[in-house]
């Protein structure tokens, strides 16, 4: 069958769908173009539209064999009767930015000067130029076209070609009550499609709304755009998927960008801060507003400047749109290409001789209040060059450490190809397989075949499937004291400090090493006391959301929801001496309490002991053959000039916090845990069997998650010991290969094997849920992250708590009393803490073992090697 028979048939099968064709790869580009070069031309116009609307731009490969055909042309070295050298300098025009570029520069030269001018006035309007606006400011010395170029740059005519945002939006109002969160619009088992928009958007709110995608398309037939509309939208992870989604149904499309859209309207009572910058950075309108008269169907006039929702000629609610940059954002379609737009017409006003520009909003910059500066205001002061930054300040600090994980994995490789990125400035970008990893689908398959060489090509470093947790792996790459970013929400490193993001973001700050950000206020959560026996960390993790309920700080209830540290930084201090995996079992949860970001307070000493452990692990991964080498040896060498000064940053005793939460560790003396199915509907294992309401007996008990660490799996086997065959389905998945490898040498896994345990490949497992899932409507105690309905299981219902009680639970098959599980702790644990909570520390084992924990996959299927 021809190439074109292949792609109508294609095409067919997926308007069955409701959805466009795949975009064109680069063998289907290659015949393309053969036949465009045919006299005469079979379908001409159906061919041109596959040449001009179904090929991605950027440094796709496809666009690779695009721009070369459009060069040869220009340059009389290929003919085509449908594209005339003048055409194609057009049709290069619209490719964004990457390989079309270079081929416009040379263009400006071209002895036709009515070529030249088309290709000056095509790159007026690219901005993905890079280094290439060297070659500009050299050629404009000589070449009229290119001062064009330069001046049109420097006057952002780029910007002001674009039409504003409208001083009136009228929409249709699809409401979705309650909370929304990013696995309701980007369903977890429907991970492997994210990468391809338009199919995966087909999911979206199926399991909440399972008629939403036909709603929407009724609300259509009234003529007007549809806004999303939610009391609570955009909580849980980090993925862009959720807003892409969104805007696939609620946007417009991108001329010359296949099978992406922009432009949608998002109203919400809060908005999550990361979906928030996901719709931003998608060309989105996101507004957070009362949305309590807003209802299905109705048709509402917007007044985005003066900041008011009309329906039925009454004003229902009003609200302030920030940040006070966002119409520049809308208009340049996203934050993304607003930043990089404004930079290079910052450049080229500098090149020029010319002042400060007066076209762009300026960023509100607080005033400084003379007060302290927070850990977190510090620590981003440091990556901006400055003492500390202001709550509410604009910055954009280096990003010293990017990670990415496998199901946004696709997201952030077609992001970064739509920059026209051939190479990373992020000093570490790290791509892992985690999510995928046990039950992979023939999509994942090619996935770890073709997305690690991409990273390491970059100059990235890439895990191995099987190597375990993004996040475990992470945090031992990071530097003191430093800015990162993540693809995942729990991001959240334990030294230094993290705003996770979505795959735009994260695109963004691999390639450029910088990101936006609109400092967060601070809350500070200080604990005092000592700890008590039984209670362990994840206790205070759910302490913090329980005595933040009880300070009126925070509520259950999703209509009129109050969340002090929604959109804030969670910084916590009052355990100094944690050692850092503890520290991260606390900075993690900062996600589910929707939190911008978190900072742990530690000591040096733990920190050095951290650092010092993970010099080693990276030299065994670049002995096991891990890319990129140099990249991995560029971190070593900067821990270790670190460990040459081993200094922390301080809070300042008069810094300033939005909120203060004490907690006195004595007042917690039984175990708190998250209950079915909010991780902020916290109470004590007391106030549970107290409510008739909760559910006691336990089906299943799943022990894994980043929220885990090698401890939590020597306390499971230390209470599993001895007590045979238990009555739940028990789940056991270590975070990373190196703890499964230890525990097997200490010989837990003979425990968890003679107590029935299903045990996997390490990684998220059932988080996620994208791969094995809980039994319908089980009743689930877990160490896992979060607990949001329908997530582990159909119509399961999810206990969050320790690993220590998870084991409690898996024995009896139902929840403890308080005096049941200390006794239990107390026989199994008490006196043995500092064998089971000992931690993986790499410069204290000889290096034959440290090889062996590093080394390829226990799984023949994982034995892949990048070069």
């Amino acid at each position: 069958m021809s190439f074109v028979a292949e792609y109508r048939k294609h095409t067919e099968e997926r308007a069955k769908l409701g959805i466009p064709p795949i975009p064109l790869n680069a063998k289907q580009a290659a015949e393309l173009v053969e036949l465009l070069k045919q006299v005469p031309i079979i379908d001409e116009d159906y061919l041109m539209d596959l040449f001009l609307n179904r090929i991605n731009p950027g440094v796709d490969e496809a666009a690779y064999v695009k721009a070369a055909f459009l060069n040869d042309i220009i340059q009389g070295k290929a003919f085509s009767p449908a594209i005339s050298p003048k055409r194609a300098v057009q049709i290069l025009g619209t490719m964004i930015g990457g390989y079309n570029v270079k081929p416009l520069i040379d263009a400006l030269s071209h002895k036709d000067e009515e070529i030249a001018q088309e290709a000056a006035n095509a790159l007026k309007n690219i901005l993905l130029v890079y280094d290439a606006f060297n070659d500009i400011v050299e050629l404009a010395k000589t070449n009229k076209y290119a001062k064009q170029v330069l001046e049109s740059w420097a006057n952002a005519e780029w910007f002001l070609n674009k039409p504003p945002a409208a001083e009136k939006i009228t929409v249709t109002v699809f409401k979705v009550p309650g909370e929304t969160n990013t696995d309701d619009l980007s369903p977890a088992s429907e991970a492997f499609t994210r990468s391809d928009i338009p199919l995966h958007a087909l999911s979206m709110l199926k399991a909440k709304m399972p008629d939403a995608i036909e709603k929407i398309n009724e609300l259509k037939k009234k003529g007007y755009p549809v806004a999303f509309v939610g009391d609570v939208v955009g909580t849980g992870s980090s993925r862009k998927s959720a807003a892409n989604s969104v805007m696939w149904h609620m946007g417009r499309d991108i001329p010359y960008v296949p099978n992406k859209r922009t432009g949608a309207v998002v109203i919400g009572g809060i908005i999550a801060p990361i979906f928030f910058n996901t719709v931003e950075d998608s060309g989105g309108l996101p507004i957070e507003a009362d949305v309590s008269k807003l209802e299905m169907g109705d048709v509402i006039d917007i007044y985005p400047y003066e900041g008011k929702i009309v329906k039925n000629g009454e004003v229902v609610a009003t609200f302030k749109m920030k940040p006070n940059t966002i119409f520049d954002e809308y208009r340049a379609g996203g934050r993304i290409p607003l930043i990089i737009g404004r930079n290079l017409t910052r450049k080229a006003r500098e090149v020029l001789g010319l002042g400060e520009e007066n076209i762009f909003t300026k960023p509100e910059q607080p005033a400084d209040t003379g007060k302290g500066y927070t850990l977190a205001q510090k620590i981003v002061g440091k990556a901006c060059g400055l003492k500390g930054v202001r709550p509410g300040m604009y910055v954009e600090p280096q990003v010293s450490t990017v990670g990415s994980q496998d199901t946004t994995g696709l997201m952030t490789r077609d992001e970064i190809v739509e920059l026209a990125a051939l190479g990373f400035s992020a000093d570490f970008v790290l791509q892992s397989f985690c999510h995928t990893a046990a039950y992979p689908k023939p999509a994942d398959i090619k996935m770890y075949h073709t997305l690690p060489p991409f990273i390491i090509s970059r100059g990235g470093v890439s895990l191995k499937p099987g190597d375990g947790v993004i996040h475990s792996w992470l945090n031992r790459m990071v530097l003191p004291d430093t800015v990162g970013t993540g693809g995942d929400s729990h991001t959240r490193f334990p030294i230094g400090i993290s705003f996770p993001a979505g795959s735009g973001l994260v695109a963004f700050a691999a390639v450029t090493g910088t990101m936006p950000l609109v400092m967060p206020e601070s809350v500070l959560v200080r604990f005092k006391g000592e700890l008590q026996p039984g209670v362990t960390l994840r206790d205070l993790v759910n302490a913090i959301p329980y005595f933040a309920i009880k300070q009126g700080l925070l509520t259950v209830e999703k209509k009129g929801k109050k969340n002090v540290f929604n959109g804030r930084i969670l910084e916590i201090e009052g355990l100094p001496n944690l050692k850092v995996e503890q520290a991260f079992e606390l900075a993690d949860a900062s996600a589910e309490r929707s939190a911008a970001a978190c900072t742990v307070r530690l000591n040096k000493e733990p920190v050095i002991e951290f650092i010092q452990s993970n010099i080693k692990l990276i030299e065994a991964m670049i002995k096991a053959g891990y890319q990129d080498a140099r990249t991995l040896q560029r971190r070593a060498d900067k821990m270790k000039a670190w460990l040459d000064n081993p200094v922390l940053l301080e809070p300042d005793e008069d810094a300033e916090y939005a909120a203060i939460i004490e907690i006195d560790l004595n007042e917690i003396k039984e175990p708190i845990v998250a209950c079915p199915n909010d991780p902020d509907d916290v109470a004590t294992l007391s106030e549970v069997l107290a409510d008739e309401r909760r559910p006691k007996n336990i089906d299943e008990v799943f022990v894994g998650s980043c929220q885990t660490n090698i401890g939590h799996y020597r306390a499971l086997g230390e209470i599993l010991r001895g007590e045979g065959q238990v009555p739940t389905r028990l789940w056991v998945v270590p975070p990373t290969k190196m703890d499964q490898r230890m525990l097997m040498e200490e010989g837990y896994y003979s425990i968890y094997g003679a107590a029935g345990a299903r045990t996997e490949v390490p990684g998220c497992s059932l988080c996620m849920g994208n791969q094995a899932r809980v039994r319908d409507g089980a009743t689930v105690f877990s160490t896992s992250t979060r607990n949001f309905d329908n997530r582990m299981g159909k119509d399961a219902k999810v206990y969050l708590g320790s690993a220590e009680l998870a084991a409690v639970c898996a024995i009896l098959g139902r929840l403890p009393t308080v005096e049941e599980y200390m006794n239990i702790v107390k026989s199994k644990i008490i006196g043995k803490e500092d064998k089971v909570y000992k931690y993986l520390n790499f410069h204290l084992l000889d290096d034959e073992m440290v090889d062996m924990l590093v080394r390829d996959s226990l799984l023949p299927i994982y034995q892949l090697s990048y070069v």
